[in-house]
């Protein structure tokens, strides 16, 4: 399997799933549910094990969401990249930010989740460059937040 695309994963967990007899909701669980997350990485099919609990515990579905990187969010993160650091050319966040290229258009990010008394549980499946660009948009989002003084003695965002 290709690890810097989950596309193929998605189309076997979708298989998966179908064939528990669960149905799919598209959609995202966000960071503001209270949920507990499974705790898998040493296991590269713990999905499986996720969707058999789902229906060991009574769910009728379980929510899908991808993430795929696409080349418009990275056009804007290099110049993002570039307006921070101008003129240094070798700075870091822009080297990362050019490196991501090769990765538009792949899935790298999957989450899979389902509730169960009322409680959201929640599986996630990663590539190491998605791991990347999100520590980059995180790191450059907290830069952008800083506060300065002018010399006028307002503030203003950077």
């Amino acid at each position: 399997m290709e690890t810097d695309n989950l596309v193929a994963l998605k189309d076997d967990m979708v298989a998966f799933i179908e064939g528990h007899g669960l149905r799919r909701l598209p959609g995202y669980v966000t960071e503001d549910v209270p949920a507990i997350l499974w705790e898998g990485e040493d296991n590269p099919d713990s999905w499986k094990d996720f969707v058999e609990m789902a229906k060991y515990a009574g769910a009728l579905f379980v929510t899908i969401s991808e993430v795929k990187l696409e080349g418009e969010e990275l056009d804007e993160l290099v110049e993002e990249a570039d307006e921070l650091n101008f003129p240094d050319e070798e700075a870091t966040e822009l080297i990362e930010a050019q490196w991501l290229r090769k990765y538009a258009g792949k899935v790298g990010y999957i989450q899979l989740g389902f509730v169960h008394q009322g409680v959201v549980f929640l599986h996630e499946t990663t590539t190491e460059w998605y791991e990347r660009y999100q520590e980059l948009v995180e790191g450059m989002e907290s830069f952008g937040d800083i506060v300065i003084d002018d010399p006028d003695g307002e503030n203003e965002d950077l």
